[in-house]
C-alpha cells in the first residue's frame, strides 16, 4: 500500500493527522464499527476514566484489525467520538503513542457527543482501513 500524504496546510500534523492521503495499491478495504471501552462480553469498563476508556477503545481497535490480517498502520481513517472533547484531546497522547511510532496518521474527524450508545462510555473510535 503506498500512501500520500496531501497537507495545504501544516497545522493537523502538530496533532498527529494528514488532511487527507491518497491511497494506492491496495487490494482489501475493511470497515470497523466504532470500537469502545468494553470487555469481551460488551461489558463497559473504566467508568469515568477517559484515559482508561481511550486505551481499551484503541486495544479493541488493535485485536479488531488483528482478526483481518491488519494493524494501525493499515488505518486510512479514523472517526472519533467523545462525550467531552477537552478531556479526550488531553489525552490524544494515547493515540501518538499508537500511531506516531509506525508514522501513520490517517485523515480524522473528532465530534463531541451528548452520549454514546451505552451509558457510561465517554469514547468511540471508528476507522477504515486497507491492505
Amino acid at each position: 500500500m503506498q500512501r500520500t500524504a496531501v497537507n495545504p496546510w501544516d497545522w493537523s500534523l502538530k496533532l498527529g493527522y494528514n488532511q487527507a492521503e491518497i491511497i494506492e495499491g491496495t487490494s482489501r478495504q475493511l470497515i470497523c464499527a466504532g470500537q469502545t471501552a468494553v470487555d469481551g462480553d460488551g461489558n463497559p469498563q473504566h467508568p469515568g476514566d477517559m484515559r482508561g476508556q481511550i486505551g481499551l477503545a484503541l486495544d479493541n481497535l488493535e485485536a479488531v484489525l488483528a482478526g483481518a490480517n491488519m494493524g494501525l498502520s493499515n488505518v486510512v481513517q479514523l472517526g472519533v467520538y467523545a462525550t467531552d472533547v477537552d478531556e479526550a484531546l488531553r489525552n490524544f497522547d494515547l493515540l501518538g503513542m499508537r500511531f506516531g511510532p509506525i508514522q501513520c496518521a490517517p485523515p480524522m474527524t473528532l465530534l463531541g457527543v451528548t452520549r454514546l450508545a451505552i451509558p457510561g462510555l465517554m469514547f468511540e473510535i471508528k476507522a477504515t482501513a486497507a491492505a
